[in-house]
């Protein structure tokens, strides 16, 4: 199998070791278990949470990335639309962050694990 890029894994989800093997169990877009982590890697078996509470630090990558979102919608909505009253900011950045947070709470996970990890990429698993 061809070597895969660190943004080829992070945008698929798969390990940061072996970059072949899942993190995630379940799509995003499945409401209920978009949160279900495999415990290793299945191909190199990586343990993904290095250590108790690890994803603690993903919470502050969670709160930039919806951070950032709700900025963007901000100036899309106070630029195009005239700066409209708050109640229609509320209504629409709100929404649309809860809709995001599968998505949000993956690419934060993922992110930690490729970029704080200190894990390196190993093409021989």
């Amino acid at each position: 199998m061809p070597d895969i890029s660190k943004s080829e894994a992070v945008f698929k989800g798969l390990c940061p070791r072996c970059r072949q093997g899942k993190i995630f169990r379940y799509s995003a877009f499945n409401p209920s278990r978009f949160a279900d982590m495999y415990e290793h890697c299945p191909h190199c078996n990586f343990r993904y949470e290095i250590e108790p509470g690890y994803f603690w630090g993903a919470m502050f990558v969670s709160y930039a990335l919806s951070a950032g979102i709700a900025l963007v919608m901000g100036f899309v909505l106070f630029y195009g639309f005239g700066d409209p009253e708050g109640w229609v900011y509320v209504i629409v950045i709100a929404p649309l962050l809860v809709l995001l947070t599968p998505i949000n709470f993956r690419i934060s996970r993922v992110l930690w694990l490729h970029f704080v990890s200190g894990v390196r990429y190993n093409p021989n698993l």
